[in-house]
């Protein structure tokens, strides 16, 4: 490798020199001692299980929204937590009236233990069930990889914002002023990531995959249903 020539190492020792006498008290402090900005993302699955309680009319009617004249044969029903702690440690400096705190942010990512229904009607171990229960595997399957998925992001975009360099404010506001940004902008950008899941759930219950189920094993889920509602007349 070349040696640099002196011009240019001159000029770079004078910029570092300028930006180190740019830097207030404080700045120097808080650059200086306190530890990195950190922000911690852990996101949690927290299994299933398969229930063959309910009927696809009780299905139908806790997915809400079908499509008319669709019957709802199975359904993978869970909910997404977020939770967010903020922290971190602070240096004051009362000659300015500012101070900085290096803040840590941790993020919980979670969906609740996740339930695969599938309609009662259709006996387990038969073609329909086997069929039902694989389509329903396939909106568990979603579930599960998408989580690491938004973990991923949630943690660059933190670290993007936080892990640079502490935050500064006026006096007693440091602590306030960071929860607010984590309350007003922080949670409803997780909350929206962890939502853009169902965009992908939505595309699995395409019109054609409906129509497929209707004509799996011969007709069997069509018998099951007719059976099911000449029981209920």
């Amino acid at each position: 490798m070349k040696p640099l020539p002196a011009l240019l190492l001159t000029c770079s020792l004078v910029a570092q020199e300028a930006a180190a006498q740019a830097r207030t008290p404080l700045q120097a402090r808080c650059e200086d001692t306190l530890e990195r900005a950190v922000s911690v993302v852990v996101s949690r699955q927290q299994g299933y299980r398969i229930d063959h309680t309910r009927s696809y009319h009780d299905l139908t009617r806790l997915k809400g929204g079908a499509r008319a004249n669709a019957w709802v044969l199975g359904l993978t029903h869970t909910e997404s937590r977020v939770g967010i702690k903020v922290g971190g440690r602070m240096l004051s400096d009362p000659a300015s009236g500012y101070e900085c705190i290096a803040a840590r942010v941790e993020v919980s990512l979670t969906y609740l233990p996740i339930v695969v229904y599938i309609g009662r009607e259709f006996p387990a171990g038969s073609c329909a069930y086997q069929e039902v229960l694989a389509h329903e595997m396939r909106h568990l399957n979603t579930y599960l990889d998408y989580l690491p998925k938004a973990e991923a992001r949630v943690r660059a975009a933190l670290a993007q914002r936080f892990e640079a360099k502490p935050l500064y404010a006026r006096l007693g506001q440091a602590q306030s002023l960071l929860q607010r940004e984590i309350d007003s902008g922080w949670m409803a950008y997780i909350k929206s990531e962890m939502a853009r899941v169902e965009s992908l759930q939505a595309a699995i219950d395409s019109p054609q995959e409906y129509a497929r189920l209707g004509k799996v094993c011969a007709g069997e889920v069509q018998s099951l249903i007719k059976q099911a509602r000449r029981s209920k007349t």
